[in-house]
């Protein structure tokens, strides 16, 4: 790692979650010289991840390190000063299945820590987590666990305040500056050139570019460390009437399906997404002969941008009529392909590059980065300043030895992305819920 002090010139690339905290928590710590910038003209970008409605602020975990840098994230939420009423406090269930490694662990960490944890049994113990007035349909043979500490962040609103705190701290924010090269000299970047012709000097650049990591940077060899996965997404408008019926729901998540679901936000909407090994696009880099995947967003392909495969939304629409079967008998409003990092194990990558002494990495939120919003940049800040444990630096290093399918990782999360087809991608008629008469509407399918 580049030795930094506190007058060093430093280019953040990308104002999302990484870039944005790795900013705050450099400002916090005496950098004075804090830059960040972002490819999208307007901030936060409309097709960044961390761009969303709502996600999920959850400790449950099996993996006791994330369990506890997750409990620090939701007190730093929870104070209203910092976040305003970004965070919702609502619970989150835990659906388990019959064989839940997954789920069991991650409620053992959840009571090791100190979590407001309670073990749901049968199905009335489920039910009696839901407002009663709300239509949900619990099986007879269900078990799982509510952890009342949890529930789910307004995302964009998160990301707007931690705008504010990195410029109010004096750090710069600029937009519309896709970086198009990281030009080296001696072995280390010397300067970030923009598409734009704009230059930057810099002692120290941390690259935070999300999904685009790879495709944006085909030189630096992140393509099997940095795997950009489509994740599908959909919207249910509800009247204010139907969503106050829903309001006081947990956020219902299932690790061994990756089906999760929201309760209704202010504006009546309901989302519901599957977190699995979702789907990839391959592109042939104009660079190299290799084919890196790209997302496609609605920044580069319009509204078409927002449609999700058949399959997918078929597959949302059976979870979420299962759960909620008035909810999931009306009318999707809206898609979204929601683009993760993914590492091969679903560790983040934090760290120095292999190659190049003075580029940080800070990616491969690999679905699970934004609730650490109030603190991941601290790792890495910590990381910049050769503080991260060491544990921490094996954990997360650009180049690590890989042992994908541990139990600290969902089941469905296993499966191999799918290659996303044009032609496969829904049409505004797929929204529209069957008829009653096939049992979409009952469940009884």
């Amino acid at each position: 790692m580049a030795s930094v002090n506190y007058n060093s010139q430093i280019v953040i690339i990308g104002a999302g979650c990484f870039g944005l905290s790795t900013g705050y928590h450099l400002l916090k710590r005496g950098y004075k010289n804090v830059i960040i910038l972002d490819r999208s003209s307007q901030l936060p970008a409309p097709d960044a991840a961390s761009t969303d409605i709502s996600k999920i602020v959850r400790s449950s975990y099996a993996d006791i390190l994330y369990t506890r840098l997750a409990r620090e994230a939701i007190s730093e939420w929870k104070n209203t000063q910092e976040w305003a009423d970004s965070y919702h406090q609502t619970g989150v269930y835990c659906a388990m299945a019959h064989t839940d490694s997954y789920t069991d662990q991650a409620y053992q960490n959840d009571k090791a820590v100190g979590a407001a944890v309670e073990p749901l049994l049968n199905s009335k113990d489920i039910r009696s987590v839901f407002p009663s007035a709300a239509n949900v349909s619990v099986p007879d043979n269900a078990r799982g666990f509510i952890n009342r500490d949890g529930g789910w962040a307004f995302a964009s609103q998160g990301i707007l305040r931690m705008m504010d705190k990195v410029t109010t701290l004096g750090g710069k924010i600029i937009a519309g500056k896709a970086v198009s090269e990281l030009c080296r000299s001696d072995g280390k970047v010397s300067t970030v050139r923009c598409a734009d012709g704009s230059t930057y000097e810099a002692d120290l650049v941390v690259l935070a570019t999300g999904s685009w990591s790879a495709s944006a940077f085909p030189n630096l060899g992140l393509d099997t460390k940095c795997v950009a996965t489509g994740q599908t997404v959909a919207f249910v408008q509800l009247t204010p009437e139907e969503a106050e019926l829903y309001r006081a729901c947990p956020v219902y998540l299932d690790f061994h399906t990756g089906f999760y679901a929201f309760p209704p936000n202010k504006d009546n909407i309901v989302k519901c997404a599957i977190h699995s090994g979702g789907f990839v696009r391959k592109i042939k880099s104009a660079n190299l002969d290799v084919y890196i995947s790209t997302p496609r967003t609605v920044a580069s392909d319009g509204e078409d941008g927002l449609r999700i495969p058949r399959t997918a939304l078929k597959s949302l629409r059976d979870s979420l009529v299962r759960i909620y079967p008035d909810i999931g008998s009306k009318p999707f409003c809206g898609t979204r392909l929601c683009w993760y990092t993914d590492s091969p194990d679903d560790n983040w990558v934090i760290g120095a590059h292999p190659d190049i002494a003075n580029l940080v990495l800070a990616t491969s939120g690999s679905g699970h980065a934004f609730k650490f919003l109030p603190v991941i940049g601290r790792l890495v800040a910590d990381a910049v300043e050769g503080k991260l444990p060491p544990e921490l630096v094996r954990k997360f290093a650009a180049d690590r030895a890989h042992a994908h399918g541990d139990v600290t990782e969902p089941a469905i999360r296993l499966a191999p992305p799918a290659d996303l087809l044009e032609d496969e991608l829904c049409t505004p008629e797929d929204l529209l819920p069957v008829p009653l008469s096939s049992g979409w509407a009952t469940g009884k399918l």
